[in-house]
């Protein structure tokens, strides 16, 4: 086991429903929907929203710094190093539509307090633009969990396939893009070579950061053939990259001299206050929040890429702590062995497999497997995974059961259904908007705080929280003959199945060639 610092914080807050803003020119109802709840498909579940973590007494300064700031906007400001922000006038309008909405700030900079350290210090170590610290403000609010209709997710706002392509590991047990450490660290490579596309110019490298390389690209090439300019300011963008940079020179404005717009700027210290933990192995996250005297839900909050109660098999293997509950656990791990810290085995059912046959295997009782894993009958089916306790004290152990019951409350409540940002169009209703995504007109109305539907104005941007159509958990048997043009892989996909499973049902490999008139089983 090892630690590093990783980010400071001097408040701790999880609030879930993070909206981009709307232009300024365009009439507000509410403030934007940031009150720090976990919201699922089925309505909004208080939490805590004060998590504080005060700084240690002595204070810790990394080796990289040259000089104490009174705090980490001071920081900020001395690596600031995009074009001068007053010169527009739309990055104006943003700076004051920011400023006359304190209370938003408030709320996203506390969300932001975690890790507004630790991104500063890796812009400065890397070389980069200080601005670019404010970038998550623009994409999610700083909300580890918000999720768009394009289907990004987390604080920098990653798709599935570019988070894979910069390391952000994707599974059943974790999510990099939520991880605002590994995000951050993938968001920023990605911005470096986005700058090196773009021949150093951040504008142009920031517009394809929201609308793609790709399109950025075009435009610059279509600008050049036709011999007009091709910085930012004068290419052919699609609307919303071309209010994205001047939001982020907005609040550059803003934190560079709120005085100027009559704000006050909340401080946070450019201190350490929490530090990761990195594990050789996969760890049960309750058995790690008691060895380290940390509540399961400062744990759960301060890493919010874990899906289950434990890190991934595969790993990363790393867990942010609190210092304090991270020198505890550190001090008792000297004589603990690794194995104590990882309570719970996955199995994988096989075909013929039952709650009797595991519990005789693995010596478990058929009633913990039950418990543990939530079953409602003792019906199973291939390829479904089940958690084993490795022996019973995790079961008995009623500290245990209570904290793994909140951590699957908390991990639930955030994973169970898609979040989804719609802007309003001309003409739409709330009931419109609910048969669109198949929600009630009341649910609509307790997520974003509208009290009154008839006066939604287009263009305000509601959060939406679509769960996903539940999957099949078995295909019902059938028999599919095959036709002209078929192959496995279309088969599969047709039927919803594996094409492993496909292939095993039918005696089948990768190899083999289908016949029109063959027939197929799906399913046994």
């Amino acid at each position: 086991m090892s630690l590093r610092w990783i980010l400071p914080l001097a408040g701790l807050v999880l609030a879930s429903c993070a909206t981009t803003a709307p232009e300024p020119s365009q009439p507000i109802e509410d403030n934007p929907p940031l009150k720090g709840t976990v919201m699922n498909s089925g309505g909004a579940e208080s939490v805590d929203e004060h998590l504080y973590i005060p700084p240690p007494q002595s204070r810790t300064v990394a080796s990289s710094e040259t000089h104490v700031h009174a705090d980490v906007w001071e920081r900020m400001l001395h690596s600031y190093d995009l074009p001068e922000c007053s010169t527009r006038e739309s990055a104006r309008q943003w700076a004051a539509w920011y400023a006359e909405r304190p209370d938003y700030i408030a709320r996203v900079l506390k969300r932001a307090q975690p890790w507004i350290w630790f991104v500063v210090e890796e812009l400065e170590y890397r070389g980069m633009p200080g601005e670019l610290a404010l970038l998550p403000i623009v994409e999610s609010a700083y909300d580890p969990f918000a999720y768009s209709s394009g289907r990004a997710l987390g604080t920098w706002q990653f798709i599935s396939s570019t988070g894979s392509r910069y390391g952000l590991n994707q599974n059943w047990w974790y999510d990099g893009r939520r991880d605002v450490w590994s995000s951050t660290h993938a968001a920023l490579d990605y911005l470096v070579d986005l700058n090196e596309m773009f021949e150093g110019d951040w504008l142009l490298t920031l517009a394809s950061y929201n609308a793609g390389e790709g399109r950025v690209g075009r435009a610059v090439a279509q600008a050049k053939a036709s011999g007009r300019p091709a910085d930012y300011w004068n290419l052919k963008l699609p609307r919303e990259t071309q209010g994205y940079v001047p939001k982020l020179l907005g609040l550059a404005c803003l934190f560079r001299d709120p005085a100027k717009y009559n704000f006050v700027l909340p401080s946070i210290p450019d201190q350490q206050v929490v530090t990761a933990v990195e594990f050789e192995q996969q760890t049960d996250l309750v058995l790690l929040s008691q060895a380290a005297e940390v509540g399961i839900d400062v744990l759960f909050t301060l890493n919010p890429g874990f899906n289950r109660w434990a890190t991934s098999p595969d790993g990363p293997w790393s867990v942010v702590l609190p210092l304090e509950g991270a020198a505890r656990l550190e001090q008792r791990m000297v004589n603990l062995n690794p194995n104590a810290l990882m309570k719970w085995d996955q199995v994988t059912v096989q075909q013929g497999d039952s709650l009797s046959r595991l519990s005789s295997v693995h010596n478990v009782p058929v009633e913990v497997i039950r418990s543990a894993n939530a079953l409602d009958s003792d019906m199973l089916r291939p390829g479904q995974k089940l958690r084993l306790p490795r022996d019973n004290q995790s079961m008995v152990d009623p500290l245990y059961a209570t904290a793994a019951a909140e951590l699957s409350r908390l991990q639930a409540g955030l994973l169970a259904s898609d979040r989804i940002t719609h802007r309003v169009a001309n003409g739409e209703s709330l009931s419109v908007i609910a048969r669109r995504y198949n929600v009630s007109v009341k649910n609509l109305q307790d997520w974003n705080k509208i009290s009154d539907p008839r006066k939604l104005r287009a263009g305000r941007e509601l959060v939406v929280f679509h769960s996903p159509a539940p999957q099949v958990s078995r295909p019902v048997p059938t028999d599919h003959t095959v036709r002209s043009g078929d192959s496995l892989w279309s088969i599969a996909r047709r039927y919803k199945v594996k094409m492993n499973d496909l292939m095993r049902w039918n005696g089948l490999n990768t190899s083999s060639v289908l016949q029109p008139g063959q027939s197929l089983k799906v399913g046994l």
